[in-house]
């Protein structure tokens, strides 16, 4: 087969491609009943973002999703948006936006190949089984003659997995590295198995940290499927909110959102609430996916020491043990991340420029940057808070 035989296509709305097209590319794992790997990338999580009205007019993600198809049917599909600014995207290209800007070039709209405020890795060439190579690859081609065609200054892929990085490096995409911090579940049977690991110094100091936080008065639950109920999303959109405008000026996600969430997205979720005299003053929403647990938003209305620290780690760490799961991710930044258990690992994007000058040197920039990113894990990682007999283990 070849790749001249494959057609591209662009959808305004996901429903024009339809949950059983997409999914079959997203997620074609759960033909066995199981959860996706990904949870951000289902059709259910995609249209509730735009549905809820959280993507498209007037919020600087317009969706464009592409599809590529092979004797008139779906191989592969990409998460595409055209992007008015470079919010919620994580791997940020401010910098560029501005050197770009100084020069005389638009560098707005560009192309984003991603999941809206979801810093997760995970697939973002979805292909159908048997068709991985030859789907990204028409997927990737097609991204880069749209951004061109219609005069963009450039197109990104961001948080895509190390394969995708390496395949988009070799076909002449700037292949970027950053980091984020996850938590490795090495098999244990319970927290205090956790707690084992670690040097005894770490150890004490989680154990106080739990301790404090669950002297705030109240009680820390997590709640998952049917046990989440419609007021518990009127509590966390007061937590979300908070966090959204002390973080990003305006939250992200609309209100409706979370009503999607409650009755399309409930069984992906597993949401802490830390509760005084039955009333919900802090929470922590997760995403589970077949082998992970993501941790996306926390906030509250009462300040108590440690519980920040309970909710997103701690509790996102006992839920992983009791499930299987083999990793937490939570999300963005964070070196305070270290001390409780979560590592630096890296994490990957793609980018197209077309200037190429301007290009030239943002390679030259990538370069110079992973090697400090590299050098910043490894000494990270040897200040990381196991002992050194766990630490060579794990390596």
């Amino acid at each position: 087969m070849r790749e001249t035989q494959i057609e591209i296509q662009t959808h305004d709305r996901i429903s024009e491609i339809g949950a059983a097209v997409w999914d079959a590319c997203a997620c074609p794992e759960t033909d066995d009943g199981g959860r996706p790997f990904d949870p951000f990338t289902t059709y259910r999580f995609l249209e509730a973002l735009e549905a809820s009205g959280s993507v498209g007019r007037g919020s600087g993600w317009q969706p464009t999703y592409l599809t590529a198809r092979l004797g008139g049917e779906v191989i592969a599909c990409a998460p595409l948006y055209a992007k008015s600014h470079s919010q919620g995207e994580y791997i940020f290209d401010h910098n560029w936006a501005h050197a770009y800007e100084n020069a005389g070039g638009d560098y707005y709209p560009k192309l984003q190949v991603a999941v809206p405020f979801t810093p997760a890795t995970g697939r973002r060439f979805l292909t159908r089984p048997g068709f991985a190579e030859i789907g990204a690859s028409a997927l990737i081609q097609g991204a880069i003659r749209l951004a061109a065609n219609n005069g963009l200054s450039s197109l990104h892929v961001t948080f895509c997995t190390e394969e995708e990085a390496r395949a988009g490096e070799s076909m002449g995409l700037l292949r970027r590295q950053t980091q984020q911090f996850h938590w490795e579940n090495h098999d244990y049977e319970d927290f205090d198995a956790f707690l084992a690991a670690l040097s005894s110094r770490k150890r004490k100091t989680i154990r106080k940290e739990r301790q404090r936080a669950r002297s705030f008065g109240g009680t820390i639950r997590t709640l998952t499927g049917d046990q989440i109920e419609a007021e518990h999303w009127d509590a966390f959109w007061v937590f979300y909110q908070d966090t959204g405008s002390r973080k990003w000026g305006t939250p992200y996600l609309t209100r409706a959102f979370f009503d999607i969430a409650q009755e399309a997205l409930r069984d992906d979720i597993a949401l802490v609430l830390a509760e005084r005299d039955g009333r919900p003053v802090a929470g922590a929403l997760n995403f589970i996916g077949r082998e992970v647990l993501y941790g996306r938003y926390w906030g509250c209305i009462e300040d108590h020491p440690c519980l920040h620290f309970e909710a997103c780690y701690y509790q996102a760490i006992d839920f992983a043990i009791s499930r299987g799961l083999a990793r937490v991710e939570a999300g963005a930044q964070g070196e305070h991340k270290l001390a409780r258990g979560y590592l630096p690992v890296p994490c990957h994007s793609l980018h197209w420029v077309a200037d190429k000058g301007f290009a030239e040197a943002i390679s030259r920039y990538l370069e110079a940057e992973r090697t400090a990113i590299d050098e910043d894990i490894e000494i990270l990682t040897s200040y990381g808070p196991f002992r050194r007999d766990q630490q060579e283990e794990q390596q």
